[in-house]
């Protein structure tokens, strides 16, 4: 299998994200959002709003090294599902490591409107990392207990 980085629009945007991600650039990560987007991650509560976002990037980023890349994506209509790698340096080591994981993205147009994250980050290991944080599963038909 051919992993697949290239040849759609919605990856072009996801790729400007993650420049702007890895460079701390504000503007260039606002360019890729619409402005209600919400972020969703499984280690905290989720990010509202395109300056919101962009400047949680622009101050978590730095603490840690992180820098993404998108390894492989899959698209269907408006969605694309990602797999991505982020090399970073956690504080409890100083070494390099790389941390795996996915996203789910929603678009509006040519803009991410959702983000979904997943991913296991060993360092912030909890018992309720289980599933995204602030999440409506009931309200979008998801399996409940």
């Amino acid at each position: 299998m051919q992993l697949r980085k290239s040849g759609h629009p919605y990856i072009q945007v996801i790729l400007a994200y993650y420049r702007g991600c890895n460079s701390q650039d504000f503007d260039l990560m606002m360019s890729t959002f619409t402005p209600d987007v919400v972020h969703y991650f499984v280690d905290h509560s989720a990010v509202v709003g395109a300056e919101a976002l962009a400047n949680y990037w622009c101050k978590v980023a730095p603490k840690t090294s992180a820098n993404w890349e998108m390894d492989h994506v899959v698209l269907q209509e408006r969605e694309a599902v990602i797999e991505w790698s982020m090399r970073w340096q956690p504080s409890q080591t100083g070494e390099a490591e790389i941390l795996r994981g996915a996203e789910w993205y929603v678009f509006e147009e040519d803009r991410i409107s959702e983000i979904r994250s997943y991913h296991c980050n060993y360092y912030l290991n909890a018992p309720n990392n289980r599933e995204l944080h602030d999440f409506d599963y009931a309200g979008r038909g998801y399996r409940q207990l």
